[in-house]
């Protein structure tokens, strides 16, 4: 291939230059990459040294998402950059079904839901009319409104964390913030494009000097380590199945969110319906992949779309030393180990903007559609619904379980059947 710029998608740049920008990808998900499966085994209660492992096969699996994601397999990928890792949508139904029917009836579930959803995939133009511009618009919105709160709990040290809101996360955070905000409005070329990587090492430079660095967990970490495959033995029950397939849908939904806003914030223009497709598709049979390692789905990720955005950095040879970054991290451990000492309070400072980026993305594209008395009802009701009941959940407790799991903890599933009816039921304006 010929030489390119990293704001070209396709061709090569050299590899000196593609690394810190791979590597600015890596460092904008990674703790949300390995974050659900630590939280699911903790309360499950899988042993310390199988954790280890999830964790391992988790960064490769994220890896090898984004690299079909990139360059794809027949009809699985979209040929765009867009970072996969292992999804939260999935958390609370996975800890529920693992906590009384085990790990291995949660590994079934995903199994057999990924291949749902990459059939799914497969067959995107035979629906893909129900998810008009003013409905992917709203959703794309929906995903930005319900970023702010994970960057916010970020910058404050980690929900649940000891020291959350304390003066030193808010020192750290705001220094990681303003550094970011900074090269974006002064710097210029690939200093301005490289905003989050210096944000995040001038951030960890002052997280260091006050004491927030905990090099703990480098200890007796072994050189190398090669992914175990079926940690967990599959078992296969209806009840969670189809509960872990209606989550999928979610996950699709959000799926073609972040396609959406990636192509209309970095690409400047609609996804077609065979990118629209081969993203669900590797969404979904690269799930049920993870499931053969022991991990829970895994999806696109919203903030390095909100990084691309931000950026213009849509390469996707750069992209893909980034991809190959959390394959290494993988195999081998300690590089892994050195990425989690990362404070949460610099992770923070810079997904804020990011996060912003893609409520913009979502701005942007609701302005395209036109601000019509229909696209303003479509929006309007959409997104008070679907934001403001699921921030007061409570509501929803006199609902089934699976109705409760699907929209009371997850707007975009909310917003997106509401955009979706409201689009069907509308009459057309003259």
């Amino acid at each position: 291939m010929a030489k390119t710029s990293v704001y070209q998608l396709d061709g090569t740049v050299p590899v000196a230059q593609a690394v810190p920008f791979g590597l600015q990808h890596v460092l904008a998900m990674f703790v949300s990459n390995i974050t659900p499966i630590i939280i699911l085994a903790n309360v499950v209660g899988v042993p310390a040294d199988l954790q280890g492992t999830l964790i391992q096969n988790c960064m490769i699996i994220a890896g090898i998402g984004t690299l079909i994601q990139l360059y794809p397999l027949w009809r699985i990928g979209s040929r765009l950059p867009v970072v996969m890792g292992i999804s939260f949508t999935f958390l609370s139904l996975a800890i529920s079904i693992g906590t009384t029917m085990g790990m291995g009836t949660v590994i079934g579930a995903v199994i057999v839901g990924g291949i749902f959803e990459g059939i799914l995939g497969l067959f995107v133009k035979y629906w893909i009319k129900l998810v008009p511009p003013i409905v992917a618009a709203t959703v794309v919105t929906a995903i930005g409104f319900s970023l702010l709160p994970i960057g916010a709990n970020s910058f404050a040290g980690g929900q649940g964390s000891a020291d959350f809101g304390d003066v030193h996360n808010w020192i750290v955070g705001s220094i990681t913030l303003l550094t970011c905000l900074l090269c974006q409005v002064f710097g210029r070329g690939f200093f301005r494009s490289l905003s989050v990587l210096m944000g995040l090492i001038v951030g960890y430079i002052v997280a260091l000097f006050m004491g927030m660095v905990d090099y703990s967990a480098l200890n007796g970490i072994g050189f190398i380590s090669l992914p175990t495959l079926l940690p967990f033995k599959p078992e296969f029950h209806a009840g969670a199945i189809l509960s872990v397939i209606a989550i999928y849908m979610v996950s699709a939904t959000e799926t073609i969110g972040d396609t959406s806003a990636l192509c209309a914030g970095a690409l400047k223009r609609q996804p077609s319906n065979k990118e629209l497709g081969g993203s669900i598709a590797c969404d979904g049979f690269v799930s049920s992949v993870a499931g053969l390692f022991g991990c829970t789905p895994i999806t696109s990720f919203s903030q390095n779309v909100g990084l691309a955005a931000m950026s213009g950095v849509v390469n996707r040879f750069t992209i893909a030393t980034g991809a190959i970054i959390m394959i290494l991290g993988g195999i081998f451990p300690a590089v892994g180990s050195v990425l989690t000492t990362i404070p949460q309070a610099v992770l923070g400072g810079c997904t804020i903007m990011m996060f912003g980026s893609i409520l913009f993305a979502g701005f942007d594209m609701i302005a395209k559609c036109g601000f019509g008395n229909r696209n303003m009802v479509i929006v309007s009701v959409a997104l008070s619904i679907g934001l403001g009941f699921t921030s007061a959940s409570q509501m929803f407790d006199i609902f089934p379980q699976i109705i409760r799991i699907i929209f009371a903890e997850n707007c975009v599933a909310a917003v997106f059947l509401l955009a979706v009816l409201l689009n069907l039921l509308l009459p057309k304006e003259k």
